[in-house]
């Protein structure tokens, strides 16, 4: 027993999700192993990660809201968000957190990385809920960290705007696994859907099975760093080959 706690005995794990986000959260409670638990907190979306200025203000929103969970005893953060956490190198935002915090924190983007790295895969195919400048700006980020984006396909939400994201959630199923398929282009090695608000849990087994490569998502990558970060390596069914294999 690691806390005494009647229901995170094995393991407390912090979330910080963006104000619209209400998927993240929904995956991982279906998710987490039995004895661990999962505490949420909402943070302000930041656009700018690139700017000096940018970094910093994501930094400070990012240390107040880790200090937050770190009240609860939490074994790891995670900064659940994808564009928001995607800087180069990827590592350099989490380890700065963990270094200030004391506390382990895990980011979407830097999980990301390691899960693909992890799969041992470096030609991807790619699917996205976001719009054009988010599409260049994360093929930017998977190239910078060595990986092939064969086929990148996104669906356009936030080209008018961030008051669009919160569409992103109510993307039906059936939409994002047709959209999956149309970006898979046969020879990639591995299929990534992004976006920690963008619903795919359900659709990862079956797309496995279909297109014959691993399928990782944001939230499936995040989770999976964050258990590991926290030292709990069960495998968890439901979440394809990543979560059941590595």
């Amino acid at each position: 027993m690691r806390h005494a706690s009647a229901y995170s005995g094995r393991g407390k794990l912090g979330l910080i999700v963006p104000p619209t986000n209400t998927v993240n959260e929904a995956e991982w409670q279906r998710l987490v192993p039995e004895g661990v638990t999962v505490h949420t907190h909402r943070m302000a979306l930041h656009t700018d990660t690139a700017s000096p200025a940018g970094r910093a203000a994501l930094e400070t929103d990012l240390d107040a809201a880790v200090a937050m969970l770190a009240a609860a005893r939490v074994d790891t953060v995670a900064y659940a968000c994808t564009a928001g956490s995607m800087v180069t190198p990827a590592a350099s935002l989490p380890d700065a957190l963990t270094a200030r915090a004391g506390v382990a924190t895990v980011t979407t983007a830097a999980a990301i990385i390691a899960a693909l790295t992890a799969l041992g895969v470096t030609r991807l195919s790619v699917a996205t809920p976001y719009a054009d400048a988010l599409n260049a700006h994360e093929t930017h980020f998977l190239e910078d960290h060595g990986f092939t984006v064969v086929n990148l396909v996104g669906l356009g939400i936030g080209a008018g705007g961030a008051h669009e994201y919160v569409r992103i959630a109510e993307t039906p199923l059936e939409a994002v696994a047709a959209h999956a398929r149309a970006a898979f282009v046969p020879g990639s090695e591995a299929l990534l859907i992004t976006c920690t608000d963008f619903p795919a849990l359900p659709l990862v087994e079956p797309l496995e099975a279909e297109l014959g490569v691993p399928v990782v998502t944001s939230n499936t990558a995040t989770l999976w760093a964050a258990l590991r970060r926290a030292g709990i390596a069960d495998p968890v069914p439901g979440a394809g080959r990543l979560l059941t294999e590595h």
